[in-house]
């Protein structure tokens, strides 16, 4: 038995995505700016693609720009912004201690060009508060960015409350809403920001492609320069085949979202709750609410984290131990330190996220072999839980 728990890496692709993708590949290869048929039978399908994601997240057709995916789109928000508003002097870029790394990192290049950057607080339960952002904005404040979900402990910080203030003081509002579109309700209207990005693999799309949803009038610098793609927004010939996949899988998630958002729900609490119970020494990570409904993250006091995912890997079951984009580095996750959990534990917890196809059977598999493999490392290193679990 194979179990896939680690959805917010990456997703499964739906296989009328794969067919959609093969089909245009085959038939629709067209240039979509050339003026002939083939041209405009790819521009179409462009065009399709376009109507279902901004349908997805309440925007209109003609705000979303396609892009390679969700670190291209956060790059586009954050350059885009800082260079259009550099003339005024709002040279200062804010978001939070626990944002997805291709924030985090473009923050880093764009202070080392001179741009001033604060990384917001979050605490123990992984959420912004909005006294830290009104503490922290300026007049010379150009943009805020805060992701609508977390990618590695699922809570969801209050990005309309956070748009509002950022309003306030004359900046922009960015979310990566990556972790969310597909998961829970994402409407750019009620949150009230300006530019949302959005991936599709993270959804049952294919890999490479992405958009960046820009609110009418938001004026932006174009990242990629060249032709006159997209609006003029970002050159370069569009991933034809990609984006029609992900024009449908963004029609799939729509039609799913309620009745998937409460089966996750029921899984996810199913699989936490006995993970709790069955194994002592065991900590949810962050708040319990709000969070997306697919994602739990759990330290098992004594427990390396890469030995446990090694083990569950044996036993058919896939996990993580954070952000796939950070795999390889032997750091403690960046966003369990933000929130201030010491070292060791940072080190022994596992991220479970759950999607499509997961079933409580499942679940339950994983949750049989568990206690035991976690007995067994702990033996190996001669350490034992310090208590019962608790949340």
């Amino acid at each position: 038995m194979r179990i896939y728990f680690d959805h917010n890496a990456t997703t499964p692709v739906a296989p009328v995505v794969a067919d959609t993708v093969a089909r245009v590949l085959r038939e629709d290869f067209g240039n979509p700016s050339s003026v002939h048929h083939f041209g405009q039978r790819a521009k179409a399908r462009l065009d399709e693609a376009r109507s279902e994601v901004a349908a997805l997240v309440g925007g209109d057709p003609s705000e979303v720009v396609f892009t390679s995916g969700g670190t291209e789109s956060d790059n586009f928000a954050l350059r885009g912004v800082a260079e259009t508003l550099e003339p005024a002097g709002r040279r200062h870029l804010i978001a939070t201690a626990i944002e997805h790394e291709a924030v985090v990192n473009t923050l880093k290049a764009l202070a080392r060009r001179g741009w001033r950057t604060t990384l917001l607080p979050v605490g123990a339960s992984g959420i912004v508060s909005a006294d830290a952002l009104a503490e922290a904005l300026t007049d010379d404040t150009a943009i805020v960015s805060v992701m609508t979900a977390n990618n590695e402990i699922g809570t969801v910080q209050p990005v309309a409350e956070l748009a509002a203030l950022a309003h306030g003081r004359g900046a922009l509002m960015h979310t990566d809403a990556v972790q969310a579109v597909g998961k829970m309700p994402v409407d750019v209207t009620a949150l009230g920001v300006d530019l949302l990005t959005l991936s599709a693999h993270k959804f049952n799309g294919p890999k490479g492609t992405g958009a960046l949803w820009i609110r009418r009038g938001t004026r932006l610098a174009a990242f990629v320069t060249g032709g006159r793609h997209e609006r003029n927004r970002r050159a370069g010939t569009e991933n034809v085949p990609g984006v029609a996949g992900m024009g449908v899988a963004a029609g799939l998630a729509r039609a799913k979202l309620g009745a998937e958002t409460a089966r996750l729900t029921t899984l996810r609490d199913r699989l936490e709750q006995g993970i709790l119970a069955a194994v002592p020494g065991t900590t949810v990570n962050g708040a319990r609410e709000p969070r997306v409904p697919n994602t739990t993250n759990i330290s098992f006091e004594g427990v390396e984290a890469e030995s446990l995912l090694i083990a569950l890997d044996l036993e058919g079951v896939a996990v993580s131990t954070g952000s796939a984009c950070s795999s390889g580095t032997l750091e403690p996750s960046h966003v369990l330190r933000a929130m201030g959990l010491p070292a060791h534990r940072a080190q022994s917890s596992i991220r479970f996220s759950l999607g499509d196809g997961n079933t409580e059977a499942e679940v339950d598999y994983v949750l049989g072999r568990l206690p035991s493999i976690v007995e067994k490392l702990r033996a190996l290193t001669g350490t034992r839980a310090g208590g019962r679990a608790r949340s």
